[in-house]
């Protein structure tokens, strides 16, 4: 049985997918199975899937999204741990082992994730300041937006039996959303070195291609407090964050005139003061 599953979902990223695959075998630590779900691609990425007949798991199916893709690495999987990869993304040789190493050293952690490099449009970019990285009970950091790189992550497997897999009914933000169900629970260490590559600014990310991406937040965040699992102050910050991007979300709605969907998305935090 191996210690760790590396999961890669891949949906047209034929010019990233190499890179992506020999990032991940090419670790220094070598006890992990690679599992690679194509979500449906139409370029060809099955071409760059032979050439790595024998080292890898793969599955093709149908395009259904990222959180299905990741979904159906969870259940082939058989590793400890699972890790994600996403196919434009890359990992430092020493990655796993860093993680692997800190598990070790902390046996009551349950997830990690470490640094990372920003190329946007193949130039290095540095972090805004919301961007900041934390460490340990960081419900509240992960309020605002997705603070965490799903590509960084290591978590022990057991968490998606107590918190549930990836949202399908999400196409985007389904990582924020597992990162509020994650970090309501328990924390979430970080691991100061830059240990992945995130590669952005492509056209047809899915970031840039569906507009406000602050009404999917607000059902993550509708979801976390009717969850039954946060306490009174991680209730009240989530409460006053989804009565932030409910107001901004509406501004929206009535510059474009949809005053009805504006109006409605302002009365969605009034349904959860009742509870606190």
């Amino acid at each position: 049985m191996v210690e760790v599953s590396v999961i890669i979902p891949t949906y047209n990223r034929k010019g990233f997918l190499r890179e992506a695959i020999c990032s991940v075998l090419n670790q220094t630590y070598k006890d992990f199975e690679l599992i690679v779900i194509d979500d449906g691609s139409t370029d060809k990425s099955d071409e760059v899937i032979k050439e790595f007949e024998g080292k890898i798991i793969y599955k093709y199916q149908e395009n259904r999204g990222a959180s299905s893709a990741r979904n159906a690495g969870i259940k082939l999987s058989k590793g400890e741990y699972i890790s994600f990869l996403d196919s434009d993304d890359l990992w430092d040789k020493d990655k796993l082992m860093e993680q692997i190493k800190f598990f070790s050293e902390h046996p009551e952690t349950k997830i990690c994730y470490t640094d990372e490099i920003w190329i946007r449009h193949g130039v290095r970019v540095n972090p805004m300041k919301k961007h900041q990285k934390y460490s340990g009970w960081i419900f509240d950091k992960c309020l605002p937006l997705c603070i965490i790189s799903i590509s960084s992550v290591m978590m022990k497997r057991e968490l998606f039996d107590e918190v549930g897999l990836f949202d399908e009914d999400l196409p985007v933000c389904e990582d924020y959303d597992m990162w509020l169900r994650i970090s309501a629970r328990y924390p979430v260490y970080f691991i100061e070195k830059k240990l992945i590559t995130k590669r952005g600014g492509h056209s047809d990310q899915l970031s840039r291609r569906i507009t406000s991406l602050d009404r999917f937040r607000i059902r993550a965040l509708e979801k976390i407090l009717l969850s039954g699992t946060l306490g009174e102050e991680m209730y009240r910050d989530a409460l006053k964050e989804l009565e932030q991007k409910c107001k901004i979300y509406a501004k929206g709605c009535f510059k474009r005139g949809k005053v009805e969907e504006g109006n409605l998305c302002i009365s969605i935090p009034e349904k959860y003061k009742k509870y606190k």
